[in-house]
């Protein structure tokens, strides 16, 4: 599975079977954890076998079961739309290894969850990880019209991008984004709302990987 497939196929996942995370999945996500962190200056740590997080020992915690592993969204301060960026990142690549996320900021015991903060540096959310007892459903999406300003005649990469981002997780599935196009370049603006800066980080992945463009896209 290709990063476009886990794209396509990615819904969130509350609820985990008890099957450990494979050893050399681990190994890769570790691996990419680390040059996530080294090209962002972020903080993102890989938890695995933490019950304490979603309360795992328990029959459920909101609307969690059973998850134990976590990746620790931790970073700088102001550093919101990164963390959305390479968060989603390593969400479609556990999603290549077979494994299953949902993206959390409220339901899970802060307190508790595991991750070294550094002076200046906060607490984001968490990305909850493991092996679904479902593949999720989708979520329902607006429109292109409903998000951009797409007529018919664009090209065909925008159009690409714009169907991507609209795949994207967002906070309570809000999808307030709003893209232009001019020329070669895209500009995307965040509405208000919960997370809706992270939410910009997510969605723009989306779309750099649907459009086949990269970060030199952005106006």
């Amino acid at each position: 599975m290709d990063f476009i497939e886990a794209m396509k196929q990615r819904h969130s996942v509350r609820k985990f079977t008890n099957q450990p995370l494979a050893a050399d999945a681990v190994s890769v996500l570790q691996k990419e954890t680390d040059r996530v962190n080294e090209e962002s200056s972020l903080h993102i740590q890989l938890i695995t076998n933490e019950p304490d997080a979603f309360e795992a020992g328990k029959p459920s915690y909101g609307d969690f079961q059973g998850c134990r592993n976590y990746f620790a969204l931790i970073g700088p301060k102001g550093k919101e739309e990164a963390i959305g960026y390479y968060g989603e990142h390593l969400v479609l690549l556990a999603q290549t290894l077979g494994m299953n996320s949902c993206w959390v900021a409220m339901t899970y015991k802060k307190g508790k969850s595991h991750g070294t903060i550094a002076p200046g540096e906060k607490r984001y959310m968490v990305i909850a990880l493991g092996y679904g007892q479902t593949q999720g459903t989708a979520h329902k999406v607006k429109t292109l019209s409903q998000v951009s300003d797409y007529q018919s005649g664009d090209p065909e990469w925008y159009k690409n991008g714009l169907e991507a981002a609209l795949l994207a997780p967002t906070a309570i599935n809000q999808q307030k984004f709003t893209f232009k196009r001019n020329g070669e370049k895209v500009s995307v603006k965040a509405g208000l709302g919960f997370y809706t800066k992270t939410d910009l980080g997510i969605v723009k992945y989306h779309f750099e990987l649907g459009s086949g463009k990269d970060q030199n896209i952005w106006a």
